[in-house]
């Protein structure tokens, strides 16, 4: 039930558990082997602690036994489980000749700047915002301008006279756009990303809308896919899409990118193939496939889930550590925590709780400095060990 009072548990019956404690530890889990420290609880890198949708595993079992594992040829009912998907869940027909597959997201980005700017030129980022944005303009060359969110009353604003200002610098050629927003939670309104993109047509600037997270929205929130907009705001524009946030399978290393314009895929492409993130794996193949066809129920439970443990999480810190404010989620399974009145930076928490706690948090610095004094959880884990992490983040608090 989504926003109930729920400090015990769920009171609805579910026919996937996600209540079981999975062992990821000494499986080469970037998230749970990259601290030799005993005992951590790691809240930290966006991945789950759930096991996948039963589809996905039952597909790449039968892939596994074929015992095979050649160079992939991607087929024809990739795209078209992908274009039925986005259809059937939020009205966004995609021409399966639109869609450029890569190796992830980030090598997505990566590769869009690559196409689209020259060392030197300027990209915008809405701050604090996903780290991996700043990487991506720097191996570029490119310069990171930031158009700082308004916080305010627990949630984020987009400042649109600062960003109309930054859009007016002529070295500005991309705006990276994060819909929804992580960490700040929000689930950007078709006005807003009006506005967005009103202001960057009217400056010649490309929208790059990063919409991993686009399945992991709650009620009464909506996901509005960029290039949904009317073409004259929309355009010109690129989106990047994968399963690997909802479906957690982003170690298969897959994601598409998605543009109308023949010119601009043509350039994407190209750099795909300079950056040599042009070849995908079998698995992440097929792993679409099933997510796509058969996963819809695992993930609307799934989301059900996750809201139960921001319900959890957000009256934990209400009756627990109340100095410390937990912002509005509107979608992802980030939480995203004020945690300026303890008067301690960001990275220096995370230092302190992971040492002398065992809980791991991302620092909010590293979003930025909008993100300063801020920390950011993971609560995409079972019930039980979300809330052992809470009480060793108070614990480490004392």
């Amino acid at each position: 039930m989504r926003g109930s009072k729920l400090m015990n548990h769920i009171d609805i019956v579910m026919k996937y558990n996600f209540d079981e404690l999975t062992d990821r530890r000494h499986t080469n889990s970037y998230k749970w082997d990259s601290v030799t420290q005993d005992n951590v609880i790691p809240l930290w890198v966006a991945d789950m602690d759930f096991k996948t949708a039963p589809p996905i595993i039952k597909t790449l079992r039968e892939r596994v036994e074929q015992g095979i594992f050649g160079y992939t040829k991607v087929p024809d009912e990739y795209f078209q489980a992908t274009s039925r998907w986005f259809e059937r869940r939020h009205g966004w027909k995609i021409d399966p000749g639109h869609v450029i597959y890569t190796s992830g997201v980030v090598p997505a980005i990566s590769a869009i700047i690559k196409a689209f700017t020259k060392p030197g030129d300027k990209v915008i980022v809405q701050t604090p915002v996903y780290n991996c944005f700043f990487s991506s303009i720097r191996n570029n060359g490119c310069i990171a301008s930031e158009n700082e969110l308004i916080y305010k009353d627990q949630t984020y604003f987009i400042d649109f006279d600062d960003l109309e200002k930054r859009a007016a610098d002529p070295s500005v050629k991309i705006l990276l756009l994060c819909n929804p927003h992580n960490p700040a939670g929000r689930v950007w309104t078709v006005d807003e990303l009006k506005r967005i993109g009103e202001i960057c047509r009217r400056h010649d600037i490309i929208v790059v809308s990063d919409e991993i997270h686009c399945e992991l929205v709650y009620k009464p929130y909506k996901y509005t896919p960029f290039l949904t907009l009317p073409e004259e705001i929309s355009e010109p524009s690129v989106a990047c899409v994968s399963p690997s946030k909802a479906f957690n399978i982003a170690g298969l290393q897959i994601a598409n990118i998605v543009c109308r314009d023949e010119e601009m895929r043509r350039k994407i492409d190209k750099a795909i193939n300079i950056n040599e993130v042009c070849d995908v794996n079998p698995f992440g193949v097929l792993a679409t496939i099933a997510a796509y066809n058969e996963g819809e129920e695992w993930l609307s439970e799934l989301l059900d889930y996750l809201w139960s443990n921001y319900c959890f999480l957000k009256e934990f810190f209400d009756s627990h550590l109340p100095n410390l404010k937990v912002v509005k989620l509107e979608g992802t399974y980030l939480a995203w925590i004020d945690c300026r009145s303890l008067g301690i930076p960001s990275e220096e928490l995370e230092n302190k709780l992971l040492k002398e706690a065992g809980v791991w948090l991302n620092a909010g610095d590293m979003y930025g400095k909008a993100g300063e004094g801020f920390m950011r959880i993971n609560m995409a884990c079972p019930r039980k060990r979300l809330e052992e992490g809470l009480w060793r983040l108070k614990k480490g608090l004392a």
